[in-house]
């Protein structure tokens, strides 16, 4: 299994629609260890690493969010993982 990071910062209407929630029920859904936040400027910001496939859906899956959430763009910057995660919280 090949492991890998995603930095993303998503904007658009996310915040308020239950984004963080939902990004983290689909991380544990994927395996992916990592963090989920608010950002001051109105954008949600994620680090995630896991299996390089899995990463990517959760990329995927970024650029809809959930039902209430308008995702203009999502920018991603991609690295090797760190391992430093146990787990994915809301941060």
């Amino acid at each position: 299994m090949l492991l890998t990071r995603a930095h993303l910062i998503v904007k658009g209407r996310v915040q308020g629609v239950f984004y963080r929630a939902s990004a983290r029920r689909k991380a544990e859904e994927l395996r992916l260890t990592g963090w989920v936040r608010n950002n001051p400027d109105g954008t949600v910001e994620a680090v995630v690493e896991g299996d390089t496939d899995m990463v990517e859906k959760f990329v995927n899956w970024c650029h809809e969010g959930p039902p209430n959430a308008r995702v203009a763009a999502v920018d991603v910057t991609r690295s090797g993982a760190t391992g430093e995660f146990t787990h994915f919280i809301i941060d």
